[in-house]
């Protein structure tokens, strides 16, 4: 299985874009993930993220219920990238990176044409896309507010 989730909100400025942080709003929404991944029962074996901040951001705070550590990983900071080669060998693996690239390897993995909201999550198995989930389910799913 491989979860894909876009980033959270986050600056609308910083000092050059790699360094741009989570809002507040984009915290709640990693959180939000990582909670509604825990109550799913989802038990991921590994994490590998963009080393933007708000990716990383997000992806530490998702995976902070799951018992992972987030590696970072070149593939996911910019660019289109096949999300089972990433997978490949890492068991059930949330990745967590941004648009448009993650919509664009969901196509490419799956067929289905989508467009992950900040903070949005989807899941892929035998490539099909199983799980296209906003920031409001996902905080509905982790009983916690969008």
């Amino acid at each position: 299985m491989i979860w894909l989730l876009r980033h959270g909100d986050a600056e609308d400025t910083a000092t050059d874009d790699a360094a741009r942080r989570l809002t507040r709003k984009g915290a709640r929404q990693a959180e939000a993930a990582g909670r509604a991944l825990a109550a799913m029962g989802v038990e991921l074996d590994s994490c590998l993220t963009s080393e933007k901040i708000r990716a990383r951001e997000t992806a530490e705070s998702a995976c902070r219920f799951r018992g992972v550590d987030p590696e970072d990983h070149d593939a996911l900071r910019g660019g289109d990238f096949d999300a089972a080669e990433l997978a490949t060998g890492r068991g059930e693996v949330l990745l967590v990176g941004h648009e448009p690239d993650l919509s664009r390897a969901i196509h490419a993995a799956t067929g289905a044409r989508v467009k992950l909201s900040k903070g949005g999550l989807a899941g892929i198995a035998d490539r099909t896309l199983i799980a296209l989930l906003r920031p409001d389910d996902l905080a509905r799913i982790a009983g916690t507010d969008s």
